[in-house]
């Protein structure tokens, strides 16, 4: 058996599938196994900040459902912490992995369209449990979302996405305002600052707001 072209193809075939399963599998969890990782609160940095009192002046009511909903007594550090895990949770469950990657590939100039190649320690965090990479781009990439659009143009757009682009297959997300896209409810208010926190770590990041910290 051995000896004939199919038991020759059938040793191949196992010996690529084990070399596939230790190239992706075991070695990446040999490297990376002493890696910390990073809680929601660690994971809140300056820009995301800037934004998060950004959404808080813009939208007052939402803001106050958001404190309500997930502890009244949260610093806005923490607020912001308890609204990503919330944000985290509508994505899975909107489906928006399914039309959206949160991953940049070394391949086809990626880098041109969407920022800078995906690292590894990206998703060294517990946002990214399970991994976002999705499964498809029927839209773009959000790895490199954050700061490159406003929040009331996130508020608009998740109210009304042909309003902004008329080609947009992506559906409307009514029930994340209170009627109106000046309007968002705590989880419009969450999935926006989920949006603004993507690559908000990077040192590129296009933060469009004045820094209050810088001298």
């Amino acid at each position: 058996m051995f000896e004939s072209r199919s038991g020759i193809l059938l040793i191949a075939g196992i010996g690529f599938f084990l070399l596939a399963f230790l190239s992706n599998g075991l070695v990446p969890v040999l490297m990376y196994r002493d890696m910390p990782e990073q809680t929601a609160e660690e994971v809140v940095n300056r820009n995301l900040l800037i934004q998060f009192d950004d959404l808080k002046s813009r939208y007052p009511d939402g803001y106050a459902q958001l404190k309500a909903r997930l502890g009244p007594e949260l610093s806005d550090r923490d607020l912001c912490a308890a609204t990503l895990r919330y944000a985290r949770d509508i994505y899975i469950g909107e489906g928006c992995w399914h039309c959206h990657s949160q991953f940049v590939r070394p391949v086809s100039n990626e880098s041109r369209r969407w920022g800078p190649v995906a690292k590894s320690s990206e998703y060294q965090n517990e946002l990214q449990r399970p991994v976002m990479f999705g499964t498809r781009r029927v839209g773009p990439d959000l790895s490199r979302e954050g700061g490159r659009r406003s929040n009331d143009w996130h508020a608009v757009h998740f109210y009304r996405p042909k309003s902004l682009s008329e080609d947009s297959v992506m559906p409307e997300y009514p029930w994340f305002f209170d009627g109106e896209p000046t309007k968002p409810n705590d989880r419009g208010m969450a999935i926006i600052t989920y949006m603004q926190w993507l690559g908000s770590s990077l040192p590129h990041y296009f933060n469009n707001f004045q820094d209050p910290l810088r001298p």
